[in-house]
């Protein structure tokens, strides 16, 4: 299997044409083509020699992604599962909010994090992606809203998998989203998502950038926190947020916590004081989310009622609460719902 060459950073392409005769100059030209241009193929480098191009494509693949299923919603979500070189499938989604293009990027192949609500989980983990399979997702997105003259203004990797379990691929992918010569992501643009793996959110705490992190919470408490999240039993609730607190001091940066409401779970009045008065004092924000309903899982949808009701209790304690609005729901475009369909036909 070659390598793909959106693994590659500028200085590395710059020192692969360097030790292919040619100047380092020509590593830019190829980063541009593939960020900047945006091109599909290794012949439509245009500027580089024949040569060049031939030793390109003998030595890199570029094809990281085929599509299998593209699915649009009247909102205008597109949420794609795409075919990667060993057989497995991942899902990526293009969401179009008043603000711009936000893509949804996976960040592995299936998930072992075992969230009880989640369809990503099922069937476990597959296997780590490379920082440039994630590229991909990210540049192909770019491609296709290249047709309407339109660009991807923002990045959540809240795809499949638990990126600070693949915490290389998913800084290397970051740096190469926010480079000043390729698809130039405004760091405050791109969210990073974790269920609370808490090594990485120290080391996250020292990269020095402007990237968003959320963390996903489910709960209040220890407790209900396991039962929703096994992760939690691998690292306490009281852990997470001292790793939290922790960024925050380092940083100075507001935190977004995740919230997914589930019908007589964890979306009680009770629920949304205990969480108020673990939040309060922190420079936060909540996004409630209504649970998606996964076959597998068996769990309801919290009322509408309920739904207000847990948000009215948060802000009335000085916790700043939205609700997230429902994109793609006629697409089941919630996280792993595609792919694990796509595993039932096999």
């Amino acid at each position: 299997m070659k390598p793909l060459i959106y693994d590659f950073t500028l200085e590395e392409l710059a020192q692969w044409a360097k030790d292919n005769g040619e100047p380092a100059f020509r590593g830019g030209q190829i980063f541009d083509w593939l960020y900047v241009k945006r091109v599909s193929d290794f012949e439509s480098m245009s500027n580089l020699s024949k040569a060049l191009r031939t030793k390109l494509n003998e030595q890199f693949s570029i094809d990281a992604l085929s599509e299998i299923t593209r699915l649009e919603s009247k909102d205008g979500t597109v949420k794609f599962l795409f075919g990667l070189h060993d057989d497995h499938a991942i899902e990526t989604v293009i969401m179009k909010h008043n603000y711009g293009n936000s893509v949804c990027v996976t960040t592995q192949v299936g998930c072992r994090i075992g969230c009880t609500f989640c369809a990503s989980t099922l069937g476990g983990l597959k296997r780590d992606l490379t920082a440039g399979e994630i590229v991909a997702q990210v540049v192909r997105s770019q491609q296709i809203l290249d047709a309407r003259g339109e660009r991807v203004s923002s990045i959540v990797i809240m795809g499949t998998g638990e990126p600070f379990e693949n915490y290389d691929a998913t800084m290397r992918f970051l740096r190469l989203m926010i480079h000043e010569k390729g698809l130039n992501i405004g760091q405050r643009h791109i969210t990073v998502s974790t269920s609370g793996i808490v090594p990485s959110i120290y080391k996250f705490a020292e990269e020095d950038t402007q990237i968003n992190l959320a963390i996903s919470i489910h709960a209040p408490n220890d407790s209900l926190r396991s039962k929703l999240m096994p992760v939690n039993r691998r690292y306490p609730f009281n852990e997470v947020m001292e790793s939290l607190r922790y960024y925050q001091a380092k940083t100075g940066r507001r935190i977004s916590f995740e919230y997914a409401l589930i019908g007589g779970v964890n979306d009680q009045p009770e629920h949304a004081e205990e969480l108020a008065g673990v939040l309060k004092h922190m420079l936060c924000h909540v996004n409630l989310i209504p649970v998606n309903y996964v076959p597998e899982r068996k769990y309801v949808r919290t009322s509408r009622n309920d739904i207000f009701q847990f948000q009215r209790i948060l802000a009335d304690q000085g916790v700043n609460v939205t609700i997230r609005r429902e994109q793609g729901h006629d697409i089941a475009a919630a996280c792993g719902q595609l792919r694990a369909k796509h595993m039932e036909l096999r």
